[in-house]
């Protein structure tokens, strides 16, 4: 059993800064995991520990050639770590990030199972995940809060309004999983340091990959207008005190 869980270095959202024109200002933001990804990580060596196989870390895009980042990575489980190199705006595109992944998983070879966070933890667009199923042509389930293996298949398990969906998928397959999935491990002193010792490897794009396509184009990215606030206050239920809040956000909307 191989096991792919796929993640990405996302800016420290504390460190994000807003410039004057209103466009945001990464430079001096630090890069981690994210948060959704570390359900992924998680779910694959759980996965791995129960029923045997290995767990292998995936990602592109900037970030991947940063030690502290692959430590972090490797000492939650992984026995290794790939990164495919590209910049910051194509790992913007869910369809490009999906391509490079997909050209990454066939470099890799003799996958199993593909494990995603739902979304990502900068963009959280929630559609890498599909796009790389269908890229592969697998079976592809999202929204997984639960996963496990029963008799050969992969047992998932959705979170519905009032009840719980039970999904039995043959492999290969891929999978998203949500953050009430499980609880990632803190890695101890321990792994840290084993971390260090297992092996990584990083490719330039093009070595993996034709350019990937493009599914969207970022035409811009602004923060709210700064305004002030209109401090108004309306109580009760009554027909009138509605009729008044509607009114105050009609003039608001015009």
């Amino acid at each position: 059993m191989r096991i792919v869980v796929c993640y990405k270095c996302v800016p420290e959202e504390q460190d994000l800064k807003i410039r004057p024109d209103r466009t945001p200002d990464w430079s001096g933001a630090a890069r981690k995991i994210g948060q959704y990804d570390l359900n992924a990580i998680e779910a694959g060596v759980r996965l791995a520990e129960s029923a045997g196989g290995e767990v292998l870390a995936l990602t592109a895009g900037a970030g991947v050639g940063d030690s502290k980042l692959q430590k972090a990575v490797l000492s939650r489980g992984p026995a290794a770590m790939y990164g495919i190199k590209t910049d910051e705006e194509t790992v913007s595109d869910s369809l490009a990030t999906a391509w490079l992944l997909k050209a990454g998983i066939e470099k890799i070879g003799g996958v199993d199972l593909v494990l995603c966070g739902e979304g990502s933890g900068d963009i959280y667009a929630q559609q890498v995940g599909p796009l790389l199923g269908a890229l592969l042509g697998w079976r592809t389930l999202n929204a997984v809060s639960a996963l496990s293996f029963a008799g050969g298949a992969l047992r998932a398990e959705r979170a519905l309004e009032n009840s719980r969906e039970v999904l039995l998928a043959d492999l290969p397959a891929v999978a998203a999983l949500t953050t009430d999935a499980n609880l990632p491990r803190i890695p101890g002193m321990k792994d840290i340091l084993a971390a260090g010792k297992k092996p990584v490897a990083v490719w330039d794009a093009a070595e993996v990959s034709a350019p990937p396509p493009r599914g969207a184009e970022i035409v811009s990215i602004l923060a709210p207008e700064k305004r002030e606030r209109r401090q108004i206050i309306v109580e009760g239920e009554s027909e009138e005190s509605l009729a008044a809040f509607y009114g105050h956000l009609r003039k608001v909307l015009r």
